[in-house]
């Protein structure tokens, strides 16, 4: 397909732009295959605008007169006002737009027309490979081995094609397990707790039943990462009621009378459609003008975002408490296994480990519990908060994520390498990109559209040192404890850094931030001035030392 052909009206001149915080600018609006491109060629100050149309999450049209007006609701929650003269002009436009921002096919996606304008110095789709990973858990345990089972994806389509598996169970059992798994989703390593050897795995629900059926295998392969006379626990991310309604769907739990020395826990965490619903009504509470406090704060409420924060961050809470307090090894998993149980161990794994809190060590965190793991993102980020057509997978669920994220940031300020502006680029590159990490539901399918060889991964670009200074946290001391964040519902926040920030200024706060930033130089400089001086009274002591011992004693 040739994009001229869904490109009716290429150009419209002394179109309007209207922008929050902005001032009106006319200018000239071009359409290409991937980009609307809107430029204001005043002698005084020249603007543009480059918005991807993967990014458009719906458009409206009106008409006063032959005057068009198209409001663009883009995925990263900013509202445009696009003014422009001519009603078949702004049709047209309108109409390519909605077909431009609709593309079924993924390949013709930007990603796969993108070209760098930067020298690339890493190639981010080697940066964090499990081999890579695996050397890392081998320095301090032998009791795990990399499996290749699936490396043709048939024994999980959803998995990688390498995964972490205890030593002492063979590809075949893992074959058998699968079998019992929702999805072929066997339990695999997500984290190895150094300080006492605790693990934390995932999978999917077991096929039991309505029979009670078992897996023998599947038995072996939990009990395998429990210490002599140790207990496990099994956190299932649905209420008891739903997990035994699943039963009746030929899924279900772990049987106690199978699984003796495992304690099982039910803490719910909504999905799919409920969290959509939440995100869409989180939006339109933020962007209601009314100004009347009542109604803001019933809206908020109504939404129920910060009570799904609450739910996941308790979770992850409770995981990591298992592992680090109890000394117990823990297993998590849902149904599929391929959302809440992603969100509880990532975050788990950034309370426990240091090196999760790092720039890098959350890259690899992302790799190995979101892409690697399975996590739909091109289902999930196919729409966000103001799409009119009808949902079917879409859920916020790697936006829950980050938010969750940045709670613990703004409660351990000092604790993380990263700022808050690296967890809002990570939420605006899973819904729209130039580059190809987070296309595709799973590496499976990332290797049939050969994503590594025809686009640019986001880490490319993110580990140039020129764009990882924007992102670096100048607060940050490195800390190698255990961080355990509050999640009584006073210490949770709305994330006006993603929700509100096309709906009021955010210049105070970026003046403070600058404010902060240049205290935090200053003070580094005093401290090598401090340094210095001691070092010189340190000198000037020892002279005047060694002048008392050469001087001949008086009479």
């Amino acid at each position: 397909m040739e994009f001229a052909e869904l490109i009716k009206t290429p150009r419209a001149d002394n179109v309007i732009l209207h922008r929050p915080f902005y001032p009106l600018v006319e200018g000239t609006l071009c359409l290409t295959g991937h980009h609307l491109i809107f430029s204001s060629r005043r002698q005084d100050n020249v603007e543009e605008l480059w918005l991807l149309h993967s990014n458009i999450d719906s458009i409206e049209k009106r008409f006063l007169g032959s005057l068009g007006t198209i409001i663009i609701k883009c995925k990263d929650l900013r509202i445009i006002q696009l003014d422009i003269p001519g009603m078949e002009e702004s049709l047209n436009i309108a109409s390519s737009i909605e077909a431009l921002s609709t593309l079924d096919s993924i390949t013709l996606m930007y990603p796969f027309f993108y070209r760098p304008m930067f020298e690339v110095i890493e190639d981010g789709w080697h940066s964090f490979l499990p081999e890579q990973e695996f050397e890392l858990l081998s320095s301090v345990t032998n009791e795990w081995r990399l499996s290749y089972v699936n490396k043709d994806f048939s024994v999980c389509p959803s998995y990688p094609p390498i995964v972490t598996v205890p030593k002492s169970i063979d590809d075949e059992s893992l074959c058998k397990v699968a079998t019992f798994r929702h999805g072929g989703r066997f339990p695999v390593l997500s984290y190895y707790h150094k300080k006492n050897g605790m693990v934390m795995m995932r999978s999917s629900q077991p096929l039991t039943g309505t029979n009670g059926r078992r897996c023998k295998e599947d038995e072996k392969l939990i009990n395998a990462t429990l210490r002599a006379g140790k207990r496990g626990y099994i956190i299932d991310t649905r209420s008891l009621n739903i997990a035994q309604q699943a039963r009746a769907k030929g899924g279900g739990f772990e049987q106690e009378v199978h699984y003796p020395q495992w304690r099982r826990i039910h803490k719910s965490i909504e999905r799919y459609n409920i969290l959509q619903e939440s995100l869409i009504k989180l939006v339109e509470a933020c962007n209601d003008q009314s100004h009347n406090m009542d109604r803001w704060l019933s809206k908020l409420e109504a939404s129920n975002w910060l009570t799904h924060i609450k739910e996941i961050l308790t979770t992850a809470c409770l995981a990591a408490q298992c592992i680090d307090r109890e000394g117990a090894s823990v297993l998590v998993h849902g149904t599929e296994g391929t959302d809440s149980t992603l969100q509880v161990t990532s975050l788990a794994q950034i309370i426990l480990d240091p090196r999760c809190r790092t720039i890098r060590g959350f890259e690899a965190l992302v790799e190995r519990e979101w892409l690697q793991a399975g996590h739909p993102f091109q289902l999930r980020c196919a729409q966000s908060a103001y799409s009119n057509s009808k949902q079917k997978w879409e859920a916020p669920v790697f936006l829950l994520f980050l938010d969750c994220v940045w709670q613990i940031l703004r409660q351990f300020p000092c604790s993380f390498e990263f700022n808050y502006h690296f967890l809002i680029m990570l939420f605006e590159h899973s819904y729209a990109s130039q580059f190809g990490t987070f296309l595709g539901n799973n590496e499976n399918e990332r290797c049939k559209l050969k994503l590594p060889q025809k686009t640019m991964s986001l880490w490319s670009w993110v580990n140039r040192p020129e764009e990882l200074n924007r992102f670096k946290n100048p607060l940050f001391e490195a800390n190698s404890l255990v961080i355990w964040p509050s999640v009584a519902p006073q210490s949770l926040q709305l994330w006006e850094g993603v929700f509100l920030r096309w709906n009021r200024s955010s210049k105070f706060l970026d003046e403070s931030y600058e404010e902060m930033i240049n205290i935090i130089k200053y003070n580094k400089e005093l401290q090598v001035k401090v340094n210095m001086l001691r070092r010189q009274l340190a000198e000037l002591e020892t002279d005047d030392s060694a002048q008392d011992d050469g001087m001949p004693e008086s009479p």
